[in-house]
């Protein structure tokens, strides 16, 4: 893609607005936590102090809207205290321009690096730097200072304190991720009635999971009806692929297919009303007639062999999440246990240890947003326009590990900055509010930017560019001369963080090959421990299976995310074209999708075992690890030991069979595809 092109794309995305659930309870908290504290420190301290204050309940009201399965106090307390730690040492600092530009330095390097642990952090730390930049101003002495500094903590606890006091959904966003899964699901096989192969995302059951961790605590207090949909619901998937698929499932038509299509919109029904129950935390509405349709004996007269055993399968299942999704199941699974706080942080650690190398993108972005900030701090200070801290808010703001969001977020905080601050100095101008006048105002636009912030950055900054101003203003500073400088500095700020990414950029487009080899060999491992389990037939799949497909589906998710974040990219990748991307993808996903139609009809123990299939794993094992090798260095894929298994199988097996043939499609599919790549 061109540069032009690529600016063209990235601007249009900044200025997407997308259609979100809004949820007006949470803002209106949010808000009410904010006027709360700016009002008390209004009365007690003045409009100074409660400019401070407003800060530290707003950033704290922000952190508990992102995506996050922690509880929400734990994350405004965290927000609150970060904040005024870094607006207490700022103000230590901020006496001497050399000293203050090395502790920034440090500061936003650090801030940077916290993306290795994951984006709510990266973004509470961003957040946090851009937020110390303006609060620093404000003290006059050491003692002011550590004032300030509390009253921005007490924002944090005052947030903290009535979300546990006037908890709005709870475990809404548990219940929001099974329900998306369930959803998906049911999806899934209304497309199998269309598509007996049609794909799946494993993205929204991978979010349940995540979702599905929880401390000690919170296990004693999850609804019943959380516990085991999700375990449950996982093992649906698998069975629909196998009973809507021809080669192992029911005939391509016919009677038979009729049926499952039957089945298959039964189920669908069935699952929705499942997720609506979940997500609502009210009991099932059954559909009319859906249950019936699958329990009908045409289900074991029309089906026969694989097909009717996965039929049957799916009948157990759904009975089983229609259960659980009443919360009257008996399912019992592992708890998925989420550390605390002080056990996470090791694991933290060694994530931001691990990325402390050369060619590391959050490495990268850690150096790239230091260096802008610290820049646009001196141009903000050496340039005569005032409130020069604008320039490096806006940059860390903007900025982020990947180019698509740094140059589409510059877009939208422009754009959003010249409305928001239009719309806002036009009333103070016109209506000169006094300092309660604006203090409401300003908590008006809190609301506006907690309600609307997740459909799209530049909707929540045009809220954000009017709540500054108004604050300004209840501040005691001049909207009429501080706003257009402020746009100045804005697009200033913007212009850095894009020119930082094209001079010092992280590209995703290199490292193409490296994310598709690393799926191609968990796909490997993940094929090999599912044919391993019909060779030692046990009672249930061993940790072992289970591991490997949740490592394939990361992996997976991995290289889906990075291929979507190189289209927009302004650069080539080296023997990998889009077209060669595209057909490699479809078929390590139809590789993956044969050994999840294996894994649907695993042997029972007892079974009569597959002496050939261990031989097949342990070649899908070894030439997995050199295909990755090869995908790698550019060279064409060898799968000898594979072919030459399958060429010698002696066993009859019939879903072995189906399902090593649509492997080995798969596997000439992806060879195909990488080979036209290298050539092109």
């Amino acid at each position: 893609m061109t540069w032009l092109r690529a600016l063209k794309d990235t601007t249009r995305s900044g200025l997407t607005l997308e259609r979100r659930r809004l949820e007006p309870l949470v803002a209106l908290r949010g808000a009410a936590g904010l006027a709360l504290v700016v009002g008390t420190a209004l009365a007690l301290f003045g409009p100074v102090v409660a400019v401070s204050s407003a800060f530290g309940a707003f950033q704290a009201a922000i952190a508990t809207l992102q995506r996050s399965w922690r509880p929400r106090p734990v994350l405004a307390l965290i927000s609150g205290g970060s904040l005024a730690i870094s607006t207490f040492v700022g103000y230590l600092t901020g006496f001497q321009l050399a000293l203050f530009v090395a502790l920034l330095f440090l500061w936003t390097f650090a801030a940077g690096l916290a993306w290795a642990i994951g984006p709510t952090t990266g973004i509470i730390a961003a957040s946090n730097v851009a937020i110390m930049l303006v609060t620093v101003t404000l003290p006059t002495s050491v003692a002011t200072a550590a004032g300030h500094a509390a009253v921005i903590a007490m924002g944090g606890i005052v947030q903290a304190a009535l979300i546990v006091l006037f908890p709005l959904r709870r475990w809404g966003a548990q219940r929001d991720a099974l329900a998306d899964a369930l959803a998906a699901e049911a999806d899934y096989a209304r497309r199998l009635r269309h598509d007996p192969t049609a794909s799946f995302d494993p993205g929204p059951l991978m979010v349940a999971r995540s979702a599905a961790a929880v401390t000690p605590r919170q296990a004693r207090r999850r609804p019943a009806e959380l516990h085991g949909t999700r375990a449950v619901a996982e093992r649906i998937r698998p069975v629909l692929a196998s009973l809507a698929d021809p080669a192992v499932g029911a005939s391509a038509e016919g009677p038979e297919r009729d049926r499952v299509r039957e089945v298959l919109a039964a189920a669908a029904s069935l699952l929705d009303a499942a997720a609506r129950a979940v997500r609502r935390g009210v009991p099932v509405r059954m559909p009319p007639g859906a249950m019936d349709a699958l329990k009908t004996p045409d289900t074991v007269t029309v089906l026969s062999g694989p097909a009717r055993r996965a039929a049957l399968r799916l009948v157990a299942l759904l009975d089983d999440v229609l259960e659980e999704a009443e919360g009257d199941g008996t399912t019992e699974v592992p708890i998925r246990d989420r550390p605390s706080l002080l056990r996470l942080l090791p694991g933290a650690l060694r994530s931001v240890r691990r990325e402390l190398r050369r060619g590391s993108p959050v490495l990268r972005h850690a150096i790239r947003v230091a260096t802008v900030v610290c820049a646009g701090y001196v141009l903000g200070a050496v340039l005569s326009l005032g409130h020069g801290y604008w320039v490096p808010m806006t940059s860390v703001m903007v900025m982020r590990p990947d180019f698509s969001q740094t140059y589409s977020r510059s877009v939208a905080r422009f754009g959003g900055t010249l409305i928001g601050v239009g719309l806002a100095t036009a009333i103070v101008q016109t209506t000169h509010p006094g300092v309660v006048i604006s203090c409401a105002l300003a908590v008006l636009c809190a609301f506006g930017i907690y309600l609307v912030m997740r459909t799209g950055y530049v909707a929540a900054n045009i809220c954000t560019s009017a709540y500054v101003v108004f604050l300004l203003g209840m501040g005691g500073e001049d909207a009429g001369q501080t706003v257009p400088d402020r746009v100045l500095l804005t697009l200033l700020g913007g212009l850095l963080a894009m020119s930082a990414y094209a001079i010092y950029p992280a590209w995703e487009t290199p490292r193409l090959r490296n994310r598709l080899a690393e799926w191609l060999v968990a796909d490997s491992r993940y094929a090999a421990a599912v044919v391993d389990h019909y060779a030692n037939p046990v009672d249930r799949p061993g940790q072992d299976l289970r591991q490997a497909l949740l490592t394939a589906r990361d992996a997976r998710i991995a290289w889906q995310d990075a291929l979507a974040r190189a289209i927009h990219e302004p650069v080539r990748s080296r023997g990998l074209t889009r077209a060669a991307a595209e057909s490699a993808d479809h078929a390590l996903s139809q590789f993956g999708r044969s050994a999840m139609l294996m894994e649907a009809h695993l042997p029972e123990r007892g079974a009569v075992p597959v002496p050939v299939a261990a031989a097949l794993a342990d070649a899908l094992r070894q030439d997995g690890e050199q295909a990755a090798r090869a995908v790698k260095e550019r060279r064409s894929l060898n799968w000898d030991r594979v072919r030459a298994e399958l060429a010698v199988w002696d066993d009859d097996h019939p879903v072995l069979r189906s399902g090593t043939t649509l492997l080995a499609e798969a596997l000439d599919e992806l060879t195909e595809a990488l080979d036209e790549g290298v050539r092109r």
